[in-house]
C-alpha cells in the first residue's frame, strides 16, 4: 500500500479539503505528552488521524490534554482484550502510519508491535515515542521532560548566573526535542513509503531530540565562544544587550540587540550617549553596560518602553503574557492564538501560500467515533455488539472525573 493510497478519503472532525496531509491516514495509540502533540499537528495538516483510547475512559491528565487531541476521530478499545488487538490490526491494513508512546516492549507485549503490524501491512510506518529510546541501559526506567533535559546536558545550560538550572516548563523535552522530532521522522518516512512502499520504524527518543536542539551551542562551546558557566554568556542572558529588563511597572521588556546596528538603536532609544559606553564585546564590560541600561529601563513602564522602541531597529519587545499575547495586534492580524470557549489554544502552523487558514477540528469525547470506525474496518453490526458487550470496545464514554489525577506513565 502506498503512503495515499489504498485508504479512506480524510474524514477530521471538520471534513476533508485540500490540505498539505489529505489523504494520509494516521492510527494513534493514546498517550500522554509528546506523542499527541505530533498526531495533533499530523491532524493539523490533513491527516487523518484515528485515536484509540482505553475502553475505560481513564487518562492521566486528561483535561491537560484537550488542546492535544483536537481534530481526531476516538475508538475506544481494550487493548488487554484479543478481540480490540484483532481490531487494532485491522485497522493497521487500512492506515499509513501509527504512533505509539509505551514503554519499550509494551506495544509487543500487547500484540501490536512493529513485528505484529507489519505482518499486516508491510508499508506501514510505525512510529514510537519514548524519553530515553528503545534501546540503552535506561531504556525502562521511567521519566518526564525535567529528566530528559537534565541529562543531555541542556537543564544546565539554562538559568541565572551563580543561580540553580531553571526548567523551561516541559517546552524542549517533551514538545521541541520528543514531538516535533516525532512528528519530522514520520514525514520523513512517508515520503520514502511512496517512494519504495516500505515501511519503517521510527525510535524517537527526547534525549536524542534534546541532543540536536543543543547543536549551535555545542559548536559555539567547542570552539571557545561559549565559555563561562550558566548565565554567563551570549545567548543565555549573561550578555547585557540579550537579556530581559525589569521596568518601572514590575513587568519586563526583551532585549535582544545582537547585531552592531540594533545595539545601536538600543543605545539611541535609551538616550544614551555612545561614546561613554565601554566595548560590548568585552565580557569585562557587560556588567557596566548592565547595569546602565537597567537603569533606564527602570526609568518607564513596560508599555511606554514598547511604545518608545515600536518602528525601530533595537530588537526590544515587551514579555508578554499568554492572554496579553492573544491580543497583541501583530499576533491577532495572524491568527496566531484560537479560542475555544474559555480557552485559549495556538492555530495550526506552518501556513502555506494561497491556502485558506488551517482550522483545527474539536477533540473528541472518548469512544465518539467507536462503532463507525469498527464499522469502517469491516465489523458487522452482530461484531460491533459483541465486542461493546464483552468490553474489547465502548462507544461514546466520557472519562470519569475528567480522566483522573493518577500519575502519569509512558507504560
Amino acid at each position: 500500500m502506498s503512503a495515499f493510497g489504498g485508504c479512506s478519503p480524510a474524514k477530521s472532525a471538520e471534513g476533508s479539503g485540500t490540505k498539505p496531509l489529505s489523504g494520509l491516514r494516521v492510527l494513534e495509540l493514546a498517550g500522554i505528552g509528546p506523542a499527541p502533540f505530533a498526531c495533533m499537528l499530523l491532524a493539523d495538516l490533513g491527516a487523518e488521524t484515528i485515536r484509540v483510547e482505553r475502553a475505560d475512559g481513564v487518562r492521566p491528565f486528561a483535561e491537560w490534554h484537550r488542546v492535544l487531541d483536537r481534530g481526531r476521530r476516538s475508538v475506544a478499545l481494550d487493548l488487554k482484550h484479543p478481540d480490540a488487538v484483532r481490531v487494532v490490526l485491522r485497522l493497521v491494513q487500512q492506515c499509513d502510519v501509527l504512533v505509539e508512546g509505551f514503554r519499550p516492549g509494551v506495544a509487543e507485549r500487547l500484540g501490536v508491535g512493529p513485528r505484529q503490524c507489519h505482518e499486516r501491512n508491510a508499508s506501514l510506518v510505525y512510529a514510537r515515542m519514548t524519553g530515553w529510546g528503545q534501546q540503552g541501559p535506561l531504556a525502562q526506567a521511567p521519566g518526564h521532560d525535567i529528566n530528559y533535559i537534565a541529562l543531555t546536558g541542556v537543564l544546565d545550560a539554562i538559568g541565572p548566573f551563580g543561580g540553580p538550572p531553571v526548567p523551561p516548563l516541559n517546552l524542549l523535552g517533551d514538545f521541541a526535542g520528543g514531538g516535533m522530532l516525532l512528528f519530522g521522522g514520520i514525514l520523513a518516512a512517508v515520503l520514502e513509503q511512496r517512494r519504495t512502499g516500505r515501511g519503517r520504524v521510527v525510535d524517537a527518543a527526547i534525549v536524542d531530540g534534546t541532543a540536536l536542539l543543543m547543536s549551535m551551542l555545542l559548536d559555539m562551546s567547542g570552539s571557545g565562544q561559549w565559555p563561562s558557566g550558566r548565565g554567563g554568556n551570549l545567548l543565555d542572558g549573561g550578555a547585557p544587550f540579550y537579556c530581559v529588563y525589569a521596568c518601572r511597572d514590575g513587568r519586563y521588556v526583551a532585549v535582544g540587540a545582537l547585531e552592531d546596528r540594533f545595539f545601536s538603536a538600543l543605545v539611541r532609544g535609551l538616550e544614551l550617549d555612545p561614546d561613554r559606553l565601554p566595548d560590548r564585546w568585552e565580557p569585562d564590560n557587560w556588567e557596566v553596560l548592565r547595569s546602565a541600561f537597567a537603569e533606564r529601563f527602570a526609568r518607564r513602564t513596560r508599555d511606554e518602553w514598547a511604545a518608545a522602541f515600536a518602528g525601530t531597529d533595537a530588537c526590544v519587545t515587551p514579555v508578554l503574557n499568554p492572554e496579553e499575547a492573544a491580543s497583541h495586534p501583530h499576533l491577532r492580524a495572524r491568527g496566531t492564538f484560537l479560542r475555544d470557549g474559555g480557552s485559549l489554544h495556538p492555530a495550526p502552523a506552518p501556513r502555506y501560500d494561497g491556502a485558506e487558514p488551517l482550522r483545527p477540528g474539536p477533540a473528541p469525547v472518548v469512544g465518539r467515533h467507536t462503532r463507525e470506525v469498527l464499522a469502517e474496518s469491516g465489523c458487522s453490526g452482530r461484531e460491533i455488539e459483541r465486542l461493546l458487550s464483552s468490553g474489547a470496545a465502548r462507544a461514546g464514554c466520557e472519562p470519569p472525573n475528567g480522566g483522573g489525577r493518577a500519575a502519569p506513565s509512558r507504560s
